[in-house]
């Protein structure tokens, strides 16, 4: 999906490994974007793994309209933004603290925050995945 002998593929990349935080917005039944904080991990292809808590609002968004983006933020120096677009639904992946990739890009975080990654997944249980269609940045 990125070609990384672009210039712009090899910063997206990069990003997209390292941010820790990314916005994801979904669609409210009023039509209205709902954007929000999340913790991700791409794939380095075509998806992007994330965890949620069940009774939240973007799951009730997710399954009216599965369409989703997900920023990440400018760098702060040379906007270096990356958009990535695609559908979102509930997947079949085994629970966070069972995701090597995951837990060695979040351990420091859960515990920083008083989870073990068992009770981050315990809290974060429903696991979602985004199919990328697009990723676009500047």
């Amino acid at each position: 999906m990125l070609d990384e002998t672009t210039e712009f593929g090899q910063r997206a990349t990069r990003r997209l490994h390292e941010e820790i935080i990314g916005w994801l917005t979904t669609v409210a039944p009023d039509g209205g974007p709902r954007p929000i904080p999340v913790w991700f991990l791409w794939d380095g292809a075509r998806s992007i793994l994330l965890y949620s808590r069940p009774e939240k609002r973007k799951l009730a968004n997710i399954a009216a309209n599965p369409k989703v983006s997900l920023n990440v933020d400018s760098d702060g120096i040379e906007a270096d933004i990356v958009v990535c677009w695609g559908e979102m639904h509930v997947s079949n992946d085994p629970p966070s603290n069972e995701v090597p990739d995951y837990l060695r890009k979040y351990a420091g975080r859960i515990e920083a925050l008083g989870w073990t990654p068992e009770s981050f997944a315990a809290d974060f249980s429903v696991p979602l995945r985004i199919e990328l269609s697009r990723i676009h940045g500047w």
